[in-house]
């Protein structure tokens, strides 16, 4: 009971637009405080229940915004022509996965993917390159999206995922010979505009969801942000289906 009264007050108090504000006077704002404080006095607990309360409503309206615009782009996240595709082409559920090569979290992912894929034959994964991680992570980018003209991609991402993360150019080279590349081809593919054009595209597709980092997957209209089990990615998968 004193959680809603608290969390209405806290809400009064909020810092909206000068339209959305109550006309309070100086003395009745004076006294809201008041009350605030003696009841976080008398039970501190409040304040994170409060906290807490306003946390998931910003994640309920995040992921409205997310779900808003995943089905305003959703061309450019499942069907463009210029994405990696892993898995059944022809699945009936897909995930599109935003990833950094040098992500410690989405190279935990990795084999996660692989057993989810080989369990599930009825899934389309997209790659969708996103080079956060600074000047290593955009180099490794380039290199996949170029090695995908030589129809390596997804043998170069296995190779560079399971590296080392310290990314230059020597280690893009030596990848890429492993993983049976034409390397004069590579390395003057890789310097083509429309691969920064695609990785644009890419940074600005996940500006719009509001993807604050990687990995982050979109999955039945939904945005999962993070590093999940096994479990999880199937039951998400399960639920897309429905």
């Amino acid at each position: 009971m004193r959680l809603s009264w608290l969390l209405c007050l806290t809400a009064l108090l909020l810092p909206l637009t000068a339209a959305a504000q109550p006309a309070f006077t100086p003395v009745q704002r004076a006294e809201i405080v008041q009350i605030l404080r003696d009841a976080l006095k008398q039970d501190p607990s409040i304040l994170r229940d409060a906290v807490g309360a306003l946390q998931a409503e910003e994640e309920k309206q995040s992921q409205s915004l997310a779900r808003s615009e995943i089905s305003k782009l959703e061309d450019e996240l499942t069907h463009s022509a210029v994405d990696q595709v892993a898995g059944n082409p022809k699945g009936d559920v897909t995930i599109v996965e935003f990833y950094d090569v040098r992500c410690p979290y989405c190279r935990r992912m990795l084999p996660v993917i692989d057993k989810l894929l080989k369990a599930d034959p009825g899934i389309r994964l997209v790659y969708k390159d996103l080079p956060v991680l600074g000047p290593g992570s955009v180099l490794a980018a380039r290199a996949l999206i170029a090695a995908q003209k030589q129809g390596q991609y997804l043998k170069l991402h296995d190779t560079l995922m399971t590296g080392t993360p310290n990314i230059d150019m020597d280690a893009v080279k030596a990848a890429a010979q492993r993983a049976g590349l034409d390397w004069a081809r590579l390395e003057k593919d890789m310097a083509a505009p429309e691969v920064q054009a695609r990785i644009d595209t890419n940074l600005a597709v996940a500006h719009r969801l509001q993807i604050e980092g990687t990995p982050a997957y979109i999955l039945g209209g939904q945005l999962l942000p993070g590093a999940m089990d096994l479990q999880t990615l199937q039951d998400s998968v399960s639920l897309a289906r429905k």
